[in-house]
């Protein structure tokens, strides 16, 4: 009983001073300030892509899409990371957070678990997001990297060229080739499937 008496005693002594944090409430801080204290400025809104990753978008929720250099089929050399000097083919580009990925370049490993009894789990390789700014252009003929410019041809079509070569990347055969090669990988995926 005196024990208790005794801590009664000490707690009632403690006093917390008005600059210790224990004894104020906690104001947490808002994202968004309400319309009311500024009509003017619109509150950012976030949309959820991952749960580690954040997309920027616009007041009406559609996502803020980022102009590329580069396009699928493009050929690009690294610049930048530890895969510096590769040359690949650009195979899918993200436009939210300006990344490509490469083909046969920055390969990650990936444990995939069994999901069922006659599947076994496995560890395959698969191609890593490279940010646009890490690749270059890169020229077969010439071999050279280059920047890319833009220029109005005669027809009054604008194309895409590399600076240091001259050379036209949008043309009519490379366009038709893409597609061709695209349209095969999709029959001998529906075939093996």
């Amino acid at each position: 009983m005196a024990a208790m008496a005794a801590l009664q005693s000490s707690m009632t002594s403690l006093s917390l001073s008005s600059n210790s944090f224990l004894g104020q409430r906690l104001s947490l801080p808002t994202l968004c300030p309400s319309p009311a204290k500024s009509p003017e400025k619109p509150c950012l809104i976030v949309a959820r892509l991952k749960r580690w990753e954040r997309k920027k978008c616009k007041p009406n929720s559609l996502p803020v899409l980022h102009k590329m250099h580069v396009k699928v089929g493009d050929t690009v050399k690294l610049i930048a990371g530890h895969e510096k000097g590769k040359i690949g083919e650009i195979t899918k580009v993200f436009r939210h957070n300006s990344t490509v990925i490469v083909k046969e370049v920055n390969l990650k490993t990936k444990h995939v678990k069994s999901r069922g009894e006659d599947e076994p789990g496995q560890i395959i390789k698969i191609e890593g997001p490279i940010h646009s700014s890490n690749v270059m252009l890169y020229s077969k003929e010439k071999e050279v990297a280059s920047r890319v410019g833009h220029k109005v041809l005669d027809n009054g079509k604008r194309v895409r060229y590399l600076i240091k070569t001259g050379e036209i990347i949008d043309s009519a055969e490379n366009w038709k080739e893409l597609k061709e090669e695209k349209r095969k990988t999709e029959e001998t995926t529906t075939a093996a499937s």
